[in-house]
């Protein structure tokens, strides 16, 4: 047999590191790891029995294409995301719901119950898809409710794509045995999900979370924003799978003819879920009269629009929005009108050489699915949004009672972060979107480096999408007289810091335990925007005990800083928000 080169096994060594790397970050099966070796071995042993370069180099080719064989054929299996981690989690308490029993499970200090996955419509599929969501049917016996539904039908990556965001984006990747599979997606995803202290006595207040995504992507188990952190507060915390992308905004004349709306399905799921509460929260232990709707990004957005429908109407009491809202007369996303809405339709038709919707009805939902990119955007449709929400505030007509809103400093992150500005491009960046603004701009934020060019389009882009609009809301919300309290979010760490969605973690407590990613004040600054948020829930103002005085926002100027410190500031921004102004005919 050969006797091999130390440089032999580097490279050996070197290429079985990533190889195996892949397979951890890919998800891949136990089994997938055990074939990886095997093959590694038999490479080894064949190598060594050759003296031949370029047979060396066909093995060599033979274990790379038996490694390709290996990652697919052991690719990770698609399984149900638990509600509560652990083997044989205890189970709840039964309760009895419209449609049937329920029985859901308890988080292992025996503080929380949650239950995953009740249906609140039938599966939005064949015939019903397009249309309305309809009442789910009753079940027979004990539904238990332990693990996550499926996530609403949208494009997905292979697993490696998403742990390689943990590593480089979010910081917080881990290597485990126990997370060797993918989550199913389905357009049958219209379920509720909910966080109940054990043991509590109601009437509890209740908390509805719609959770973001451009209305595009996105799942309602994701960890920041679990309903844990609000359960171990006293409030039952509840959020829901809804249609998103094609599935969820097409907008089309064939559809409004047939019932009256169109693109808007995902928004009328998100209020059939509403209408669930209102119907069953009270057998949970929560009272159907004291209800607060919150959303982060375009679950935000959804806020929005749903205080300004009449469909909504009395199906919560006050909203908490967090990074976004369509409140600016001209929303800079999630948002269009009627005839924009259904020109992007009629494309959709042409590219798909449909005549009808019946044959796009037909068309299985993976050859749709990537259209998540063309259609993820509420309509003024006449039915679910008569008009757009800068237009009803205006006349005076909201859902709400009271307000908490506000955005973080770092909201551009992930959006800029591979078209970052430089001196040579900022002013023709700046002048694309300002136009015969652009001079007022650039007085406002005067680049003369590089460095400078980078830091102030990320900030003014930031506030084109986020800061602005909630200038706007905040604005028309004292207008009417409706008490509204704004933040501003700046707290950096070793996750997300202040980026888009940083935030959620910390207002709705569920900083893991342990995590070197936060410090000290991470936890502080937790607790106090948790505390703020479940005043706010209880009883429409956040202010409570022990926590620094959080001023109404009466006059669009004064934040609370939520940073190295807790306090109030002034707004930044009001010289770019006045240039905005103009533009938009506010």
């Amino acid at each position: 047999m050969r006797k091999r080169s130390p440089g032999f096994f580097v490279g050996f060594s070197a290429l079985l590191l990533v190889m195996l790397a892949v397979l951890e970050l890919n998800k891949n099966m136990i089994a997938g790891w055990l074939l990886c070796l095997a093959a590694a071995c038999v490479y080894v042993l064949l190598c060594g029995r050759t003296e031949r370069r370029a047979l060396r180099a066909l093995l060599l080719v033979g274990w790379i294409a038996a490694f390709a064989l290996i990652l697919f054929l052991t690719r990770p299996p698609v399984k149900y995301v638990p509600a509560v981690e652990g083997k044989e989690p205890a189970r709840s308490e039964t309760v009895l719901t419209r449609k049937g029993k329920v029985q859901g499970v308890v988080t292992a200090d025996g503080a929380v119950e949650v239950f995953a996955g009740i249906p609140y419509a039938k599966a939005p599929t064949g015939e019903l898809r397009w249309r309305a969501p309809q009442p789910a049917s009753s079940w027979p016996g004990t539904l238990i409710c332990d693990h996550f539904q499926a996530m609403s039908m949208q494009p997905t990556n292979l697993p490696i794509y998403d742990s390689l965001a943990r590593i480089i984006g979010y910081h917080d990747y881990r290597i485990s045995l126990t997370d060797n599979y993918v989550p199913p997606v389905s357009e049958d995803s219209l379920y509720i999900n909910l966080w109940r202290p054990k043991g509590a006595e109601g009437p509890l207040p209740v908390l509805v979370f719609i959770h973001g995504g451009s209305l595009q992507t996105g799942q309602p188990w994701y960890a920041d924003y679990s309903g844990e952190g609000l359960a171990r507060e006293g409030v039952i915390a509840l959020n829901m799978g809804y249609r998103l992308g094609v599935f969820g905004y097409l907008a089309d004349e064939e559809l409004l003819a047939e019932s009256g709306t169109t693109g808007n399905y995902g928004m009328l799921d998100q209020i059939a879920a509403l209408e669930w509460v209102r119907d069953n929260i009270a057998a949970f232990g929560g009272d159907p009269d004291n209800v607060t709707l919150a959303g982060e990004s375009a679950g935000a957005a959804a806020v929005s629009a749903l205080c300004a429908s009449p469909l909504a109407e009395g199906l919560f009491r006050r909203v908490i929005l967090e990074s976004s809202t369509v409140a600016s007369v001209e929303p800079p996303h999630s948002f269009r009108l009627l005839d924009e809405a259904l020109q992007s339709g009629r494309g959709l038709k042409a590219r798909y050489g449909a005549a009808s919707v019946a044959e796009l009805r037909a068309l299985p939902a993976e050859k749709l699915v990537g259209e998540a990119e063309t259609q993820h955007h509420m309509t003024v449709d006449g039915y679910a949004l008569t008009e757009t929400p800068y237009e009803s505030y205006r006349r005076g007509a909201f859902n709400e009672t009271a307000i908490l809103h506000g955005y973080n400093s770092e909201e551009s992150a992930p959006f800029v972060m591979f078209s970052q500005a430089k001196l040579k491009d900022y002013e023709e960046r700046i002048r694309r979107y300002f136009g015969e603004r652009t001079d007022e701009v650039l007085a406002i934020y005067p680049a003369a480096t590089d460095d400078e060019a980078k830091a102030y389009w990320a900030e003014i882009y930031g506030a084109v999408f986020f800061d602005y609009p909630h200038y706007c809301l905040n604005r028309l919300a004292a207008d009417n007289g409706i008490p509204v309290w704004e933040y501003y979010f700046s707290k950096s760490n070793g996750r997300l810091g202040a980026w888009h969605s940083g935030e959620e973690v910390y207002c709705y407590g569920n900083i893991p335990e342990g995590s070197k990613l936060y410090d000290a004040r991470d936890r502080e600054l937790s607790a106090q925007m948790l505390s703020y948020w479940a005043n706010f829930a209880r009883g429409g103002n956040p202010n409570g005990a022990g926590l620094p005085q959080w001023e109404l926002n009466r006059d669009s100027s004064r934040l609370m800083e939520f940073g190295d410190e807790t306090g109030m500031i002034d707004e930044r921004e009001h010289a770019l928000f006045a240039v905005l102004d103009k533009m938009q005919g506010w």
